[in-house]
């Protein structure tokens, strides 16, 4: 099943490093954040993936142009460097589309750009390349197959805490409560799609407002309600914490795979 991620935003809240790196390639760890979600789908299997570039479309195509699958996995060296032997579990092969889809397109736009690069998929998966969940994939695709709606996207809590006033006309506050004991629930960025989503896209149009809108009076928008480990780095605050939790091992979204902390670095 392809993949189709979204890399060419601006990623103007986390400035800091977009200015310089487009935000899919974010380092996390030793890898960007864009390696991680590509690890997140090739581990159940899906490894044909396509890149719909735009901000500093270049950087992205140099590291898969010149990457090594070495750096990602133990290896020896010898003959000072002119053989290299992978050591345990070998680095997935990657089928990966590169296409420059331009800097000013939405998401929408870009998806259509690459529409004749699924055009014999029946369902394919979507991302926006800045979150990682450890949500349970095949799961989430074979509740989607069984429904036969259109599209559906991963709904998670907003992680970051923040609290709900809840007043009458007059200001006069009625309850105080966390966020995380609302029912309020978010697009997590994690998409499945049938190929009929075309149908429901005009020219110009961002991908989750007025298409969605349209599948949703058809009745053919669901979500995959997911309470589990989710996390979007959208500031350098996300970025810290996810920074953190690989340098003490903690990957959730490697799903069955025990990772030391000294990959970090």
């Amino acid at each position: 099943m392809k993949v189709v991620l979204f890399c060419g935003g601006l990623g103007t809240r986390i400035r800091e490093y977009s200015e310089s790196v487009p935000k899919p390639m974010v380092p996390i760890g030793y890898q960007p954040i864009l390696w991680h979600v590509m690890q997140y789908y090739s581990q159940y299997g899906h490894q044909d993936f396509i890149l719909c570039l735009g901000h500093k479309a270049n950087v992205i195509k140099d590291y898969f142009l010149n990457y090594k699958r070495v750096s990602s996995s133990d290896c020896v060296v010898s003959n000072f460097g002119k053989k290299v032997e992978i050591l345990g579990e070998r680095p997935p092969d990657w089928r990966i589309s590169l296409v420059d889809t331009g800097i000013w397109r939405n998401i929408g736009e870009r998806l259509v750009a690459v529409r004749h690069l699924v055009e014999d998929e029946e369902i394919f998966l979507a991302n926006y390349s800045d979150g990682l969940t450890d949500a349970p994939l095949p799961e989430m695709i074979e509740r989607f197959r069984k429904s036969g709606k259109i599209a559906c996207f991963i709904a998670i809590h907003p992680p970051i805490s923040f609290h709900l006033a809840e007043f009458d006309e007059q200001g006069v506050v009625q309850r105080m409560r966390a966020s995380q004991q609302s029912e309020i629930w978010i697009n997590g960025g994690y998409f499945i799609f049938r190929n009929s989503i075309f149908d429901y896209i005009r020219d110009g149009e961002e991908l989750v407002l007025e298409p969605f809108n349209r599948l949703i009076a058809d009745g053919n928008l669901m979500v995959y309600r997911y309470e589990g480990f989710w996390r979007a780095m959208d500031t350098l605050r996300d970025r810290q914490v996810l920074e953190e939790m690989i340098e003490r091992g903690d990957m959730p979204w490697r799903v069955g795979h025990d990772v030391p902390a000294a990959v970090a670095r």
